[in-house]
């Protein structure tokens, strides 16, 4: 089974568990990512938002003999239980198989693809996506070793993601990303 995993944020530069079996692929399906989530060490990180402009999200092969090997791979990388249903995205392909992502897969010959399907989350509140003036007045807040975390990240994050949110970053917080 061929199985890819689309990547948009620290899994480019930091697989850790992930088994990949390739490089990262810059030419992956348009989808709508933000930098829309406050993670746990309290960087702004990318995720899939509804009403974010479409962009290529990067793409890797995976070394999993299953899907459930890969997912259960993307899971221990990402830290979600077991106990959360919306953690991982997965999509597996056969010859009905229609959309964007169907036709992109089937162009790169996939049998599946997953991804972290973490939705956006600000103040502690899962599945709002934040305005611009939350998300600066959140990373105005921040200070020290966290600060210094949420800068490394939108800096690691490559500049084939240049997003509204990460222009405003730049724009009204000086920030280098």
């Amino acid at each position: 089974m061929k199985i890819a995993c689309l990547g948009w944020g620290s899994l480019i530069w930091k697989p850790e568990a992930l088994p990949l079996a390739s490089e990262w692929f810059k030419d992956g399906p348009a989808l709508p990512i933000e930098f829309s989530r406050v993670g746990d060490g309290g960087e702004l990180a990318t995720a899939v938002c509804m009403n974010a402009p479409l962009t290529h999200v990067f793409w890797a092969m995976l070394n999993a003999e299953t899907l459930h090997d890969a997912v259960s791979a993307l899971r221990k990388r990402e830290q979600i239980p077991l106990s959360r249903s919306d953690g991982v995205g997965v999509m597996v392909f056969n010859s009905t198989s229609a959309g964007p992502l169907a036709e992109w897969a089937t162009e790169k010959q996939l049998d599946a693809v997953i991804w972290t399907a973490l939705p956006p989350r600000i103040d502690s509140l899962e599945g709002r996506v934040p305005c611009v003036k939350e998300v600066l007045d959140y990373l105005a807040t921040l200070e020290g070793e966290k600060r210094q975390h949420a800068q490394d990240y939108l800096r690691r994050v490559p500049t084939e993601f240049e997003t509204p949110y990460r222009q405003a970053i730049r724009k009204s917080l000086g920030w280098e990303c």
